[in-house]
């Protein structure tokens, strides 16, 4: 009896952690509200080889996406904005855990494919690694948008429903001025929800 007992026990602190680890990924930062800043940057999240080259996104999205950011980069460094790359490597254990189960074990710290995407490489000045979909999380990019002195954003990449959505309303949470760049960004599902929900928050969908 004691074992069946010890078992479930168990069980349940295995589906609490788990849980844990799934509200974490999807979770979004507050902050700290920025002072008035001058500065703009543009935000590359996630155009990483195992999702672009591997991702569910077909030729013709990434042509248009590739175009559009290829597009953004130009103009960033016309007008002397920094360009931003933040690259997905789930490290914190419960989040490994249900990237193994879920997410075919992609993108995890020391994994094949968590490189840039041979195609964007050359493009960032500053490359940031982030644990979960909310490229704030860990605190680096705000103080690299602090040093910067950066107020707006403009982000492109991928996934639109996920990390990009979650970016930007972290983004908007601290009061940077947002826009997200539709064409630049992959979306593997609808995006409506993701879209009135940004919009919602303030986050300019161009």
């Amino acid at each position: 009896m004691i074992f069946g007992y010890i078992f479930f026990a168990v069980i349940l602190l295995s589906v609490f952690w788990l849980g844990s680890g799934i509200r974490r990924i999807g979770s979004v930062s507050v902050g700290d509200p920025i002072q008035q800043r001058d500065g703009s940057a543009l935000l590359l999240i996630d155009l990483q080889s195992v999702f672009w080259d591997h991702g569910p996104y077909s030729e013709a999205a990434k042509n248009t996406a590739a175009a559009a950011i290829f597009e953004e980069v130009e103009a960033a460094r016309a007008q002397n904005h920094p360009v931003i790359a933040v690259r997905q490597e789930w490290s914190i254990p419960s989040t490994k855990a249900v990237a193994k189960l879920a997410m075919k074990g992609q993108a995890i710290e020391g994994s094949d494919g968590t490189e840039l995407a041979e195609i964007f490489a050359p493009l960032p000045e500053h490359v940031i690694v982030k644990r979960v979909q909310d490229a704030f999380e860990t605190g680096e990019l705000d103080a690299v948008l602090e040093r910067l002195d950066v107020g707006r954003l403009r982000i492109v990449g991928l996934d639109f429903n996920y990390c990009v959505q979650k970016t930007a309303l972290a983004a908007r949470n601290r009061g940077y001025d947002v826009t997200v760049v539709k064409d630049g960004s992959l979306s593997a599902a609808p995006t409506e929800a993701a879209e009135k929900r940004m919009l919602s928050a303030g986050v300019i969908v161009s």
